[in-house]
């Protein structure tokens, strides 16, 4: 069974191929801009090396943000495109939240986990699981201060990419673990999305957009 997974949400462009669960082929490249642009191509040359033709995938997984607006669209167009292109193909959407989530080893989980994903603004995105990561928040957008309050009186465990500028300034939260990741690991993208696939879970990939595209409306005289 091959499963490809990719992600375009953040900074870069990673893609990774698993032949039943084991990494195959993989690409990372951190990029600002120009994702889109390269996504497909090294799919492409992915399948290439793998020796494989596209009706060889079985499973298409991809991370269905928060992000760049245009990474999350991107990402989940392209994942859309092959489950239309073939019928045998499942396409399957997992949340950055979730594969972050889903990364802390047992030792690592606290009575609170929280992701913190990196905005680019004063804000961070952030969703709050339990010890048996049960999620206790829906996907969010909020203030350092507002997330804190949540956090206070239990022990926390921190992931994602926004841990190391929610914490530039002390919390006073109780800390256990605490991962200050650079992105979302595509490895752990790939198998959560492959976990859902077996348990007959998986979810129609859907852009999670938790605040409005950052664009500007040109006004006409």
């Amino acid at each position: 069974m091959y499963t490809l997974a990719f992600d375009t949400t953040a900074a870069g462009c990673f893609i990774a191929l698993l032949k039943d669960d084991k990494i195959s082929q993989i690409y990372k490249q951190d990029m600002d801009y120009g994702q889109a642009e390269v996504l497909m191509p090294e799919i492409k040359n992915i399948l290439m090396k793998e020796r494989i033709g596209f009706n060889n995938i079985n499973l298409v997984v991809v991370c269905t943000g928060p992000g760049s607006f245009t990474g999350v669209r991107s990402s989940v167009a392209a994942a859309r495109t092959f489950g239309l292109a073939s019928e045998k193909i499942t396409v399957s959407g997992v949340s950055a939240f979730d594969a972050y989530a889903n990364s802390l080893e047992m030792d690592e989980l606290a009575d609170l986990n929280a992701v913190i994903i990196e905005t680019k603004r004063e804000d961070f995105y952030y969703q709050i699981y339990d010890s048996g990561l049960r999620k206790l928040t829906e996907p969010s957008a909020g203030m350092r201060d507002e997330i804190i309050s949540e956090l206070r009186n239990k022990k926390v465990s921190l992931i994602g990419d926004g841990v190391e500028r929610f914490l530039n300034t002390p919390s006073g939260l109780s800390l256990h673990t605490i991962r200050m990741e650079k992105h979302l690991d595509i490895e752990i993208l790939a198998q959560c999305g492959l976990e859902r696939f077996l348990a007959k879970k998986t979810d129609f990939p859907k852009p999670l957009y938790l605040r409005a595209p950052d664009v500007c409306i040109q006004s006409v005289d």
